[in-house]
């Protein structure tokens, strides 16, 4: 999602066939630390959410019990294949599509959101600061994960079961955040009406601002995962993986 974050490209990239063959030796040596700048700063964020008191403890425990399974699935399930080329990643950076994509799917998606969360602390925003922050903390935690299975040079299947994983669960808390929006301004909730869901505080155009964001990372990410990893990138990692011994 960030732009120093390599191993994202195989959560948000649109699909192109002649991304299918990576060199590899060009991946281990970009690969060759442990962290790269971009997980450092995207643990940064994690570590600031989690102390600020904005992650649930249903998020810790995903976030916790997936990283175990993603290693379980790794090394038992889809070890490294004996031909590196088949563990390449799916996706390449050089196209100039797929960079517009991750600019601006980590823009919409993290850049954005994290800036409305901070706003909204000084606004004193509280709900709308708690209806975003999962979608943000789950989001990271995707990306450092993905960074993480590159690094430990996962197999193709294990890796692209991170995204998949992480953004089937963050369409969820995105359905949460939308309703908790659009709750707000409403006749029930409306601005000023003390019912105790902050809006009196808070600017219309915060409340519009909030409206527009949940839905468009709803749409965004509902796409990436329904119309991109699960019917793209999915059947191509397997294919790679279990392909006949005549396949690069």
């Amino acid at each position: 999602m960030s732009g120093c974050v390599g191993p994202t490209y195989n959560d948000i990239a649109l699909p192109k066939e002649e991304d299918y063959h990576a060199q590899t030796s060009t991946v281990a040596k970009k690969n060759a630390g442990l962290f790269s700048f971009g997980q450092l700063s995207i643990l940064a964020v994690i570590i600031v959410l989690s102390a600020s008191g904005l992650v649930t403890i249903e998020d810790f425990l995903f976030t916790f019990v997936t990283s175990f399974y993603f290693f379980f699935l790794a090394k038992l399930i889809f070890p490294p294949h004996q031909n590196p080329n088949r563990d390449a990643p799916l996706t390449s950076s050089t196209n100039k599509i797929f960079r517009i994509y991750v600019a601006s799917a980590g823009i919409v998606g993290l850049l954005v959101p994290i800036c409305y969360i901070f706003e909204g602390m000084i606004e004193d925003d509280k709900n709308g600061v708690s209806a975003a922050a999962p979608h943000v903390f789950l989001l990271a935690s995707q990306v450092f994960m993905e960074g993480v299975a590159a690094t430990c040079g996962f197999s193709a299947p294990a890796r692209i079961l991170v995204p998949i994983v992480y953004n089937a669960r963050r369409v969820l808390t995105l359905v949460e955040w939308i309703m908790s929006e659009f709750s707000r301004g409403s006749p029930v909730y409306g601005i000023g009406t003390g019912t105790g869901k902050d809006t009196g505080t808070v600017s219309s155009q915060r409340l519009f601002v909030g409206k527009v964001l949940a839905a468009v990372n709803l749409g965004v990410w509902s796409f990436n995962l329904f119309g991109v990893l699960i019917p793209v990138y999915l059947p191509r990692a397997f294919k790679r993986y279990y392909g006949s011994n005549k396949e690069n």
